[in-house]
Parts: C-alpha cells; sequence; structure tokens
C-alpha cells in the first residue's frame, strides 16, 4: 500500500467514526476544512505510525505542519525516505 493510499484510508476511517462528511480529498485541500479537528488529525497520525512504523511529527527538525492534504502526505513520503536512507 503506498503512502498516500494509507494516507487517505485513515482519514476517510476516521471522519467516517464521527459521521462527518468527507469532502473530495484533492491534494488541495485544507487540512482544517477536511472534517477532521485536531483530536481526529491526532488519531489518524496515531493510526499511520502503527501502519506506516513512521511518524514524521516527531522524527523531524521541521518547526512547519502541513497544511494541505497533498502536504500531509508528502509530509509522511520525506520521513518514508528519510528513514530508508538510514
Amino acid at each position: 500500500m503506498s503512502i498516500k493510499s494509507a494516507v487517505i484510508s485513515q482519514i476517510q476511517q476516521v471522519v467516517g467514526e464521527t459521521n462527518k462528511d468527507l469532502p473530495p480529498l484533492t491534494d488541495d485541500l485544507v487540512l482544517m476544512n477536511s472534517g477532521l479537528d485536531s483530536l481526529a488529525i491526532a488519531i489518524v497520525v496515531t493510526r499511520l505510525e502503527d501502519t506506516l512504523g513512521l511518524d514524521p511529527f516527531t522524527d523531524s527538525d521541521d518547526i512547519s505542519y502541513p497544511v494541505t492534504l497533498g502536504d500531509f502526505i508528502r509530509f509522511y513520503e520525506n520521513a518514508a525516505k528519510l528513514s530508508d536512507a538510514e
């Protein structure tokens, strides 16, 4: 499963569990407009850590956080590349 597929799958699951409407998951979707609040995003991050073995938020020295879904996916893809390089 690709990182993008894993991210989208987890977002769909978490939003589905909250019974909220899910907008189209495009790269330019602003995360704050995705139907996910901060707790839901934390749940997605935790589940992705379990699924992918990555937590780029604690493993990264980057102080900027992803704004869009595309940024979020690239954040994980970059963490995976760094992890593979080690």
